[in-house]
């Protein structure tokens, strides 16, 4: 884990233009954390 950053689908991802409701399925492929910029593959389910 690279950060403490959570994706919430609820909230989205405005520095992205991720729109709240968007699973973290349908992020795009290349998306990134907007805190630490790690890769969507390194994010894991808790």
């Amino acid at each position: 884990m690279l950060c403490n950053y959570v994706y919430d689908p609820a909230e989205g991802d405005e520095s992205q233009e991720i729109v709240a409701g968007t699973t973290f399925d349908d992020l795009p492929e290349d998306w990134e954390c907007p805190e630490c910029g790690a890769s969507k593959d390194k994010f894991y389910e808790d």
